[in-house]
Order: C-alpha cells, then structure tokens, then sequence
C-alpha cells in the first residue's frame, strides 16, 4: 500500500464515518479517531459485500454500494458507542 493509498483509506473511512454518524439519532460519545476507523472498517467490508452481490462496478456512483458502506458505519458507530459508554457494575 502506498502513501497515497493511506491517505485516500483515511479521507474515505472519515466521510463514511460521518455519514453513518448522521444516519443514527442522537448523540454519540465517540472520538473522531474512533469514527475514521470505524468508516475505514465498514467502506472495506461494504465493498467486499457489494462485490459478492455484483454491484461494486456499476456505470457513474455506485449507489448501492456507498449505501451498504454507511449503513455498516453506522451499525459499527452504534455498536462503539454502546461500548464505550457502559459502566461496570461495581
């Protein structure tokens, strides 16, 4: 991977992120460091499933992929954010 490589997984994890940060209600208590990777997480794992589904390369924007991307950002914001907000039980 290159250094551009790096830098491009960043932008993309980050904007992803963000959109699935929009996508929940509420606020989340999570850090932005928490969010990029999150996004970087779920852009990977949304291309690979839109590519098992045959819908990663499509004519202009990929639509569908970029909504399967956000949608597992957001899954993966919820799921950090429920983790990192619970209290142990003393």
């Amino acid at each position: 991977m290159t250094i551009s490589g790096i830098f491009t997984a960043i932008i993309i994890g980050a904007v992803i992120g963000a959109l699935g940060r929009l996508v929940l209600r509420g606020r989340q208590n999570i850090s932005i460091i928490a969010t990029i990777l999150v996004g970087i997480v779920a852009a990977l794992i949304g291309t690979w499933v839109a590519s098992l589904i045959g819908v990663s390369d499509t004519g202009g924007i990929d639509w569908i992929e970029l909504a399967l991307q956000v949608a597992l950002a957001a899954v993966g914001v919820s799921i950090v954010a429920g983790a990192s907000g619970r209290k142990p039980a003393a």
